[in-house]
């Protein structure tokens, strides 16, 4: 996904999920649709440490060492505004590694901090990790805004390619699709079990219902005007510190 989305060779596919903190990258061959996204409403990715940890407090986590799920995941770009200064110092080193790793790389000791997306946001205090940082609480203290995290994007070059109003069809299908999933849980749910091969949790009724509202909201059928401001303001401040690339305001299909 991420070669293709990045320009780097054959595009491969016309439609994709991306995380919100990639779009700047991307923004002149793709374009967001209004479907799909995903936005933490006064909640979002969490900062954790061992229960024994002498870490305290989220400004502890300056200067130390934190395992993140990607440099291009909102969530990567959310840590650093907050604990970083403009210029792009992001105020902490960081390791990367699978989302599902870092857990084990915070208890074994590899890293001070973990920070924490998708399932792994339910289940750490049963790991003996413990919270010192929500990141969606963090932003709409600061915005008063949801926090974007994940967009649906698709090819700006579908109109000429396939004639007027390609993008905008397509965009449309999305949302029924979206739409349909949103008002028949039950049939979600049973496709995520069937998905759930080295993913347990998903085979949890009640951990898969806690995450589906958290992630799943009318902002995802469709976000509106306040989920494209909030996404102008989180890319904008992002661009202002220098830590994503100026992309401009941002206009779905």
């Amino acid at each position: 996904m991420n070669s293709a989305v990045l320009g780097g060779g054959e595009i491969l596919f016309d439609i994709t999920a991306i995380s919100a903190a990639t779009y700047p990258a991307v923004c002149a061959d793709w374009a967001v649709t209004r479907c799909g996204g995903s936005f933490g409403e006064g909640y979002g990715p969490r900062v954790v440490v061992r229960d024994d940890s002498p870490v305290r407090t989220i400004g502890d986590v300056r200067g130390k060492m934190v395992a993140v799920p990607g440099e291009g995941t909102s969530a990567f770009l959310a840590l650093s505004m907050m604990l970083g200064t403009d210029g792009g110092d992001r105020g902490f080193a960081h390791e990367v590694a699978l989302f599902s790793d870092i857990p084990g790389r915070v208890l074994d000791g590899r890293a001070d901090a973990g920070l924490l997306i998708h399932e792994a946001q339910l289940t750490f205090e049963d790991m003996g990790l413990r919270e010192i940082g929500n990141l969606g609480e963090w932003w709409a203290g600061e915005s008063d805004l949801p926090l974007p995290l994940g967009l649906n994007v698709l090819r700006r070059d579908l109109d000429e390619r396939f004639g007027a109003g390609t993008c905008a069809e397509i965009s449309g299908l999305l949302s029924a699709s979206v739409r349909y999933a949103t008002e028949h849980l039950d049939e979600s749910k049973a496709y995520l079990r069937l998905h759930s091969e080295g993913r347990p949790e998903w085979n949890d009724d009640a951990l898969v219902e806690k995450y589906l509202g958290m992630y799943v909201s009318r902002l995802s059928v469709d976000m509106g005007e306040r989920g494209e401001r909030a996404l102008d303001r989180f890319l904008g401040i992002g661009a202002e510190r220098g830590f994503v690339p100026a992309c401009g305001p941002v206009r779905v299909v």
